[in-house]
């Protein structure tokens, strides 16, 4: 079988859809945003260990915080749901099965962001 692609195609990785470059790096640069987003977490963490619910509460009633809470959440889900879609594609070989499972992915992390953001927001702003 002989490759349809030009070989500029295929330096860039372009495959039939042509979307496989840009969700590589979509991919990589949601990891880069989660680094900072993370240890600021890992460290809101660790400062509110062994703090009563009225504390943390407060903590996360900070504007910054629940700022960078909301980003954290909405940042994990988005390279969550691109994972698990590079791996749905990889792995489950029937189309009709293939797009129904990236449809649920889609709808799991929308369900998770959305419920996620509200509990910050329902904290922050006192609910």
């Amino acid at each position: 079988m002989q490759d349809m692609r030009t070989p500029l195609g295929k330096v860039r990785g372009l495959g039939s859809a042509k979307e496989g470059t840009g969700h590589f790096w979509t991919q990589r640069m949601s990891a880069v945003a989660l680094v900072p987003l993370v240890i600021y977490f890992i460290g809101l963490i660790i400062c509110l260990n062994g703090a009563d619910y009225t504390e943390v509460r407060a903590a996360i009633a900070h504007p910054f915080n629940a700022i960078v809470m909301a980003l954290f959440v909405l940042t994990g889900v988005y390279h969550m749901r691109l994972g698990m879609q590079v791996i749905i594609e990889d792995y489950i070989h029937g189309e009709g099965l293939k797009i129904v499972c990236v449809m649920l992915n889609t709808f799991f992390a929308i369900v998770v962001g959305g419920a996620s953001v509200f509990a910050i927001l329902k904290l922050s702003f006192g609910g």
